[in-house]
């Protein structure tokens, strides 16, 4: 393992130079390799008047289209694959926007990469080959929990594939096995951190040094909070299915201060979220990422549609991005899931007896984000009926089994959510940003 460390540190502290004639080679034979395979590029570097050929420094990269969500929902569910589906080692998904998900593929070598992006990652957090990893990310088509632990393994830990929920076995086994690192999102820590007292434990006490949280949008009070009460260290990891999964980015221990992109995997952009200009370093916008060695499915100019901006290199060599403050779309991230509203409309619309004015409020309930479901039926029910009842429960499990998160629905009077008679109507009451 220490020809491995040595190679993490020589690619983490490679000059300025060296990191951008990298990127250069490799955006070069991934846009040659898009153009010859994906049609859906093709078509769209012809309609913008651009061919691979015109990349001969980086910055000519703005000439090319951006690629979003939207193309890959056109796209589905293998229009993107840039290699044959028999080279397809593995397919992962997350939710779409029209109740068909995202779909992503990996090549071995793609697997390969993630699986070192990730242990580099954790390697950053200060996790070293020994280590037992206890990994409380969802397993399954999310990438999260996977991913996290073929990193964990590729770096040489010992991995514990505990998933998500289930939180008092998560402390049985956090107490028995004496895990050094966890992974999961920072509000499902805090939930461990409450779990932990409710059985008379204390979560200082318990062998966790280092906590390695991403998924959701979290701040540095909320990093403060989990490491005075678990006495860790609580680093940021940054990742999205689209681009690869988690260890697109993540934190260095020693320095907190914003995840390190690994830019010789991931090529980033700051744009103007209206007009798609470039803008520079240290300018807030919108988030963009290009790959730079997917094979299975390459992504260009990827619009992430996080609000970020892009900071000069400290710990490593690779510049920083810092915390993500918002979307600049209409996404929320409920524990970790993607849901747009557009995604809840879709199956209130399943229901007959239900009409398309909704309501979703979202909440802090103790450190987990809640979701709440308010719709209104066509025609008032009649008084005593269990209609009401049933039309929320079967919502409920719609949105559980075909978005993946937990939701309350409440039936309201007919005419009791606000309409609007001018503008875009109010479908989110988000009360996290009034606490």
């Amino acid at each position: 393992m220490t020809d491995k460390h040595n190679q993490y540190d020589r690619y983490e502290m490679a000059s300025r130079d060296e990191i951008a004639a990298v990127q250069l080679q490799r955006l070069q034979q991934t846009l040659r390799q898009v153009y010859h395979n994906v049609p859906h590029y093709r078509q769209a570097f012809d309609q913008a008047g651009v061919h691979p050929d015109d990349l001969k420094q980086l910055n000519d990269l703005a000439k090319f289209p951006f690629t979003s969500k939207k193309d890959l929902r056109d796209s589905y569910p293998f229009g993107l694959f840039a290699v044959p589906r028999n080279q397809v080692a593995r397919i992962h998904a997350s939710s779409g926007t029209t109740g068909k998900p995202t779909v992503v593929g990996y090549t071995k070598s793609d697997l390969d990469v993630w699986a070192e992006v990730v242990a580099r990652s954790i390697r950053a957090a200060g996790g070293r080959a020994g280590d037992m990893v206890h990994v409380a990310y969802g397993y399954g088509l999310f990438t999260g929990g996977l991913g996290a632990h073929y990193g964990a393994e590729r770096l040489g830990c010992t991995v514990i594939p505990m998933s998500g929920g289930q939180s008092e076995r998560q402390i049985q086994l956090i107490t028995d096995f004496q895990p050094r690192i966890i992974m999961c999102t920072p509000s499902y820590m805090l939930n461990l951190i409450e779990e932990f007292t409710r059985q008379g434990l204390d979560a200082r006490q318990s062998s966790l040094e280092i906590g390695i949280f991403g998924a959701e949008i979290w701040t540095n009070p909320m990093r403060q909070e989990i490491e005075a009460k678990a006495k860790l260290d609580a680093v940021d990891i940054y990742g999205l299915s689209e681009v690869i999964g988690p260890g697109v980015a993540s934190e260095c221990v020693e320095s907190k201060d914003g995840p390190v992109i690994w830019e010789d995997h991931f090529y980033p952009e700051i744009i103007d979220p209206e007009s798609g200009k470039v803008l520079p370093d240290g300018a807030a916008g919108e988030l963009v990422f290009t790959s730079l060695t997917k094979q299975a499915m390459p992504i260009i100019r990827y619009r992430t549609r996080d609000l970020t901006r892009l900071l000069p290199p400290t710990a490593r060599s690779m510049r920083r991005m810092d915390k993500i403050t918002g979307r600049s779309d209409d996404m929320l991230i409920i524990r970790g899931v993607n849901v747009f509203p557009s995604q809840i409309e879709e199956l209130i619309l399943r229901l007959p007896a239900l009409s398309p004015h909704y309501l979703l409020v979202v909440s802090r309930d103790g450190h987990l984000d809640g979701l709440e479901v308010r719709v209104e039926p066509h025609q008032t029910l009649p008084d005593g009926t269990q209609l009401a009842a049933e039309l929320a429960a079967e919502l409920e499990h719609l949105i559980k089994n075909l978005i993946g998160v937990t939701a309350r629905v409440a039936v309201q009077p007919v005419g009791s959510i606000e309409r609007t008679t001018m503008g875009k109507a109010k479908r989110v009451l988000d009360l996290r940003k009034m606490g």
